[in-house]
């Protein structure tokens, strides 16, 4: 009986602890993991405009070592979640399965 009770007091603490990080979680999905819309498309082309003008000028020179860690860590995300996207079309990890 008494194992019972302990049970339930370590789910309902879990789910105390969940539920605020649940709801910080769903805010930020509910931004960061929809598609742009139309009207997003003028601060993209902003946006890929600097990236080109700052290439051009040199700019990327100036960089602190903190934002370039971390944009070399976004782009380590990126072409990570690329490399999963093929293992999963390939059904493999390595090479395809070819018949013959």
């Amino acid at each position: 009986m008494s194992g019972a009770v302990k049970k339930v007091g370590l789910v309902s603490s879990i789910i105390a602890t969940a539920k605020p990080n649940l709801q910080t979680f769903v805010k930020y999905a509910k931004v960061e993991l929809t598609p742009p819309k139309l009207s997003d498309l003028p601060e993209i082309k902003n946006e890929i405009s600097k990236m080109i003008q700052t290439a051009r000028t040199g700019r990327w020179k100036n960089i602190t070592v903190k934002d370039a860690t971390l944009k070399s860590l976004i782009a380590l995300e990126v072409y990570m979640w690329f490399y999963v996207g093929e293992c999963i079309g390939k059904r493999h990890l390595i090479g395809y399965d070819i018949k013959l």
